[in-house]
């Protein structure tokens, strides 16, 4: 089973005074999706902002591009999502659920909703009591069979970044008092911090990706029956570079991070899936 999985894309509205801007983003975000769907895989996974201000013509138009092709595509909500229109406006708009689960034979798939609304404000992440009581019964409900969780924000004090100010579901919100009730593998994938990252602590690996203006990659989730890997996909286009330079230099509530990348062992990983008595 394979999935593939698109960091922060921050698809934008932009001033079409601006000699080139409107060329360099329709083409960027063109071929860049384009990329994207054409990898095989079983479904698509947006880890969040994929708008750059939540504008409904920012949906709209992105949307456009990632449904051309049929493929099954998830978003979880990013707190750049929700700047422009509340959550329910946005969710009728995409046809997405606020936070849902898929359990398949190798499996078990939870996306959270870790954004709050229109607060430009303040972009930590944040997750209510109810959500929290549903997490918390699917993980245990979960058994030994591996969970792969996508949420927008990392959980605090686990990837690059997570403990800075607003870099992470706030740490008054105790997401390991519910993760640590998972028996087995679980994996926690997250962007939001524009910085790739992965951390291995106890029995999760915490997976970040950076955002698709700094860095043209995606991650691929390869699960078998022994193990899952987690690989990069580089996208190597000088022109598709130059777009997004054009991009981010004229746009507004972006930030552009030329330590996207991060180390080499932020790129790549396998957990094992065996028991620990087969891997003495």
């Amino acid at each position: 089973m394979k999935i593939v999985l698109m960091g922060d894309l921050h698809y934008p509205s932009i001033d079409e005074t601006i000699p080139g801007l409107l060329e360099a983003r329709d083409a960027f975000y063109e071929q860049l999706i384009g990329h994207f769907l054409n990898i095989d895989a079983d479904f698509y996974v947006s880890i969040g902002d994929l708008t750059n201000f939540g504008h409904a013509s920012e949906l709209q138009e992105v949307y456009a591009l990632l449904s051309r092709d049929n493929k099954t595509f998830y978003h979880t909500l990013g707190n750049h999502d929700l700047y422009s229109m509340t959550r329910q406006e946005v969710l009728e708009l995409t046809g997405q659920s606020r936070y849902h689960s898929l359990t398949t034979d190798q499996a078990v798939f939870v996306f959270l909703d870790t954004a709050k609304e229109l607060d430009f404000e303040d972009w930590g992440g944040w997750v209510d009591e109810e959500q929290l009581h549903w997490f918390e019964n699917i993980v245990k409900a979960s058994g030994t069979k591996p969970l792969l969780v996508f949420g927008h924000h990392p959980v605090y004090h686990t990837t690059k970044r997570s403990e800075n100010d607003k870099g992470s579901i706030h740490p008054s919100i105790d997401m390991w008092e519910i993760l640590e009730q998972k028996d087995g593998v679980g994996l926690y994938f997250n962007g939001h911090t524009h910085i790739d990252s992965i951390e291995q602590i106890e029995n999760w690996t915490f997976v970040q990706t950076s955002a698709c203006l700094d860095q043209q990659a995606f991650r691929q989730i390869e699960i078998t029956e022994d193990e899952i890997v987690i690989t990069a996909i580089d996208i190597a286009d000088d022109a598709l570079s130059n777009h997004a330079a054009t991009i981010y230099n004229h746009i507004n509530h972006y930030k552009h991070q030329p330590d996207a990348r991060g180390d080499a062992e932020d790129r790549a990983c396998t957990v094992s899936l065996l028991p620990a008595e087969a891997l003495s």
